[in-house]
This record gives structure tokens, sequence and C-alpha cells, in this order.
């Protein structure tokens, strides 16, 4: 936090129980960070992508990458680690082909859920609703069904927006951001439901990472063909409808939305639990299973369908001096948690250089 500080964020997230950035700050924070990192000695390489891990007698000696002006390069390395993105899809069919140590390993999917931020204050503040010193008010739910399946919300975002986060052409994918202000008419969280390797079958570790392409191309589809996202009034979803338009709760995602029948894009076991989890969260907070709360699908990054192995020493099961680090490789769960991996992985190069 003290390092975020540092690079432009408000100095609240250094004494406050859950700091809070703002989206609108990160374009100046990770320019600082980058010029700090330059500064250090270090380089960084925009529209560069890594195409190859080289090997001699198993252990790292360099990597491939292509250039932003598609020239293929190569750059000697002892070590590597290997921050790799939950949603870089090639770099993990590359390791893969390689060989490297996989597997397939539970996620979660579901959909955007937004309420009125008004209504949110409401039930979590009660009549200090509107009070000049509270600010948006936030909450976090989760519920275990009968049959054993987690519902719960993730990365909820107070007077926000539901963003597109799609990493591939003709996808849909669901994301939230709030800025600093949290000052949206909407509040909006993830609504997600725990998916194992036994739900989506398939062979080999890339498994859900197919799993998830279906269901984003399905939404593509459903949304229209133009990128406008899938979205239904929670009363229609709860009732198995479609919907043909929206109720007080308008929709933020800004390519727009389709309204249509979500269950036409989602597993019945993911529809089905999603709407077990709505009435269970009800009960808990009332008014979250508002009939005129809103769906956008389909959220299905909240974290890496693979793990990439690595032993004690957090280098690669399979290439000495390959530290597969973070989310996307499987080892974290969110930003604090990818940063301390990312840390160890530091510290464990330090420890025992490859050499």
């Amino acid at each position: 936090l003290e390092e975020f500080a540092a690079a432009g964020a408000p100095e609240e997230i250094l004494y406050e129980a859950k700091p809070h950035i703002g989206t609108d700050h990160l374009p100046v924070m990770v320019r600082n960070i980058r010029k700090k990192i330059i500064s250090l000695g270090g380089s960084v390489f925009f529209d560069t992508r890594l195409t190859g891990i080289k090997v001699r007698s198993g252990a790292v000696s360099g990597i491939e990458f292509c250039a932003a002006d598609g020239a293929k390069e190569q750059m000697e390395a002892q070590n590597v680690i290997l921050a790799v993105g939950h949603s870089a899809r090639d770099t993990f069919e590359m390791l893969q082909s390689l060989g490297l140590p996989m597997e397939a390993k539970p996620f979660s999917v579901g959909a955007r859920i937004e309420h009125a931020q008004k209504m949110i204050d409401r039930v979590q503040y009660g009549k200090f609703a509107g009070h000049n010193a509270l600010g948006a008010a936030d909450y976090r739910l989760a519920v275990h069904l009968g049959d054993g399946r987690g519902v719960y919300t993730f990365c909820m975002c107070p007077g926000g927006t539901v963003v597109a986060a799609a990493s591939e052409p003709e996808m849909v994918v669901t994301n939230g951001m709030s800025t600093f202000a949290r000052d949206g008419e909407n509040a909006n969280s993830a609504l997600l439901v725990n998916v194992g390797p036994e739900d989506f079958g398939g062979q080999g570790p890339l498994a859900g990472v197919e799993f998830q392409r279906k269901l984003e191309k399905k939404a593509f589809i459903l949304g229209g063909g133009d990128y406008r996202a899938p979205a239904q009034r929670v009363g229609d979803f709860l009732k198995r409808q479609p919907s043909k338009s929206f109720g007080d709760v308008r929709p933020t995602y800004p390519r727009g939305v389709t309204p249509c029948l979500l269950d036409d894009c989602l597993p019945d076991f993911i529809a089905d639990s999603m709407r077990a989890g709505i009435r269970e969260m009800d009960r808990r907070l009332h008014g979250f299973a508002c009939p005129d709360a809103v769906l956008t699908a389909v959220e299905s990054r909240s974290s890496s369908p693979v793990r990439i192995i690595r032993g004690n020493d957090m280098q690669s099961a399979a290439i000495k001096g390959l530290y597969p680090c973070g989310e996307g490789a499987g080892y974290a769960g969110g930003i604090v948690s990818a940063a301390v991996d990312g840390i160890r992985c530091a510290e464990q190069v330090l420890a025992c250089p490859n050499k």
C-alpha cells in the first residue's frame, strides 16, 4: 500500500479498513511504477508476446518473444518469474506445447448483478443512509447450497460500472469497476458459482479454458453478435422468463445490453445455483432479489482455470529457474494475494539463484 501511495494512490488507502484506489487513479499509478522500475534498471516491453522458454540441461536459459514490429527475438535468462495473467490463453497453450506440467483447477462462473446504490445504502446504513460522512455502502455475501455448491459475491463495486473484459474476438466477458468517488447510481458485484473439473469435463489441463470460451461465445451470440452483453432482470431470471425491458435499475455495461433469458448462455447447474443463491442472499440483505436488479453475463474470469505445477521451492516441477507466479499460474485469488506471491517468488530467486 505504501508503494501504491508513493505512486499516486490516495493516502486514505494507508489507514482505511477497506482501502480503495479507484480505477480513475490507476493510469497515473501504473505510469509512475513503470518509471520507478526503469530507474532501477528494469525494462518494459509493450505489445510483446512471450512465445517460448529456452531450456538447457533441465534449466531455464532464456526466453523467446515476438516484438511489437513482428520481429522474433531472444533474451538470455537464468531465472524467469512467469507471472502470467489468468486470461493469457495463448501463453497457456504455448506452455502446454512445451510439456510444462499443468492441471485444470476449480474456478467460478456467473454474472454481474446490479442494484440501485441508494437501496444498498438504505439496507446497510438504515436511518443514516445518505449521511455526508458515509460513502457508498458495500456488501459481501456467500451461501452454501444443499448440494454442497457455493455461491458468493466477489469484487463488489459500490457506485460502480459493469465493464467489458473480453480478451479474444467474438466473446463477451463482464467485470466491474468503481472510481475513487464511488458516486455512480448503481452498485455491482460478481455473483459467482463454484465450478470444478468434474463440471466442465474435457481432456487435459486447458479443459477449463475451453469451458470459459464456450460460455463467452454463447454470451456474444445471445447479446446480438455485436459485443452487447446479454442481460436480464432478476425478477424475470427467478421466474425463468425472458426479459423484454428493464425497470428502475438501468444496466451500465458500456457496449449496451440485450434483454434475454440468461439460461440460454449458462449451464443449468450454474443458473439454478444462482437462483437459489439470490433467494438465500435476499434473506441476509433484504432487497438483493429486487425484481428490477439486473444480471449481465457472463462473468468467467474471476480466477485462473489453470494451475502451473511448482514445488516447495516455487520453481516449475519440470524446469529449474522457472517460477510460475500469481493469479494466472493458479497461486493467488486477487490483487493482494498475487502481490504477495510475487514477493515470495522474488525472495526465492534471491535465496536460490539458478547458476
